[in-house]
């Protein structure tokens, strides 16, 4: 095929993947409304927006360039300074230099891994819903996507030492899903519980989403998104390993829903639709470290298991009294590790070394990101504090941090 045609024919699928994963933040904002309160709709939708635009912009003006640095300091930390601000084109006599890469252009590939960083904060976004601040976590999120993930994510897509070792992750299970859900789980410890989660005794009480609808709509929109996320991450429109990653991809998002439901019913005798829902993107986000590497039975098992992390996961934070409206924390902490970890076990890739390189890689990213969290959360916190006060949180933040809208204004339901 002509080299131009190539090029063209590849970086479409790299576009229409990047709008897919665009989508997916529709998605993030109906299933964190549905699982949420009316009172606090447009202080989720609010942040939604900020997310992704200050995520962009940030990502234009350093993340970018940290995440993919000419050269590192021992691998770790990138060791340039000059260039690092901003966007730089590869330009030829002609323009844009379209030999940047046969799978996409500059502006492209910026565009793919500038939504793949807004990710990560939304991922805190859900778990933090009803009663963080709203100053102090815009002040978290700019710290964490512009510094936090970049680097962490130059250790590996960006040619660091975890690459060098041999540390695999397709699409984003640890550097993506993990990242945002290490920063999920100091984040939601700081802030505590919403008011009237747990009972005296400390046994946790449900507080019922206001909207379910819309968290089916949002559950089947990022699924539909995920074939972006993970069919993207191909880099180019190659149809064999296209269309194996999106197969996989879809075998364990359905697997893992299964199993979810499967497992609450066995043990708590009830289908459970929410857990039925995060099982699925328990099972979506399990896949996407290996989805190029499994066999079609091995991304169902791989998926299946995620489903029943997802539940168990969610069952260890009540226990510990964390209070996650979403489920961020399971779904995209809990089977981020294990669909990392899946690699060394099942797929093209497994062995008992690769698997050994998967544990030390999920470690020290964990560390990263819970250390560099736990000094962001604690300076913000002495200086402006993380959680409203709680008149605020009972009125709603759409009352205290946005002037009393209301996103549904001719009825109320679900204000307690």
């Amino acid at each position: 095929m002509d080299t131009t045609l190539t090029l063209t024919v590849n970086n479409l699928w790299m576009m229409i993947s990047t709008a897919l994963v665009f989508f997916m933040h529709l998605g993030f904002s109906f299933l964190e409304i549905g699982l949420t309160r009316q009172k606090n709709t447009i202080n989720i939708l609010f942040k939604n927006f900020f997310i992704i635009s200050v995520g962009l912009v940030l990502y234009a003006f350093v993340g970018f360039n940290l995440m993919y640095p000419a050269s590192f300091w021992n691998g770790i930390l990138p060791d340039y300074f000059v260039g690092l601000f901003g966007l730089e084109s590869p330009m030829g006599e002609a323009g844009l230099d379209l030999s940047y890469n046969e799978g996409y252009t500059y502006w492209t590939d910026f565009l793919f891994q500038g939504m793949f960083a807004a990710t990560a904060a939304t991922i805190v976004s859900g778990a933090i819903a009803e009663r963080a601040k709203l100053g102090s976590f815009f002040t978290f999120s700019m710290l964490y996507v512009g510094i936090v993930y970049p680097i962490i994510g130059s250790w590996k897509w960006g040619g660091g030492f975890l690459d060098e070792w041999g540390f695999y992750d397709f699409a984003g299970s640890t550097l993506v899903h993990s990242v945002g859900g290490w920063a999920a789980l100091l984040y939601i410890a700081k802030l505590g519980a919403r008011i009237g989660k747990f009972s005296k005794e400390g046994k946790p009480r449900a507080i019922p989403g206001h909207n379910i609808p819309f968290a089916a709509a949002g559950v089947l929109i990022l699924w539909l998104g995920w074939f972006g996320f993970n069919g993207g991450s191909v880099l180019s429109a190659d149809p064999g390993l296209t269309s194996l990653v999106l197969t996989t991809t879809s075998l364990a998002a359905a697997a893992g829903g299964l199993a979810a439901a499967g497992f609450v019913h066995l043990y708590y005798k009830n289908f459970d639709l929410t857990m039925f829902m995060n099982g699925i993107l328990g099972g979506l986000v399990s896949i996407t470290a290996g989805a190029d590497q499994m066999s079609v039975m091995e991304a169902v098992l791989v998926g299946g298991i995620g489903g029943v992390i997802v539940v168990l996961a969610v069952s260890l934070l009540d226990r510990l009294k964390l209070d996650d409206p979403v489920g961020a924390v399971a779904v995209h902490l809990g089977t981020g590790i294990w669909g990392t970890l899946a690699v060394g076990i099942f797929g093209a890739m497994a062995t008992w070394d690769q698997f050994l390189v998967q544990l030390i890689g999920v470690g020290l990213i964990g560390l990263m990101s819970v250390v560099s969290s736990w000094i962001f959360l604690t300076v913000i916190q002495k200086i402006w504090g993380l959680r409203v006060d709680r008149a605020e949180e009972l009125d709603g933040l759409d009352q205290a941090e946005h002037g009393g809208m209301t996103a549904y204004a001719d009825f109320r339901m679900n204000q307690h």
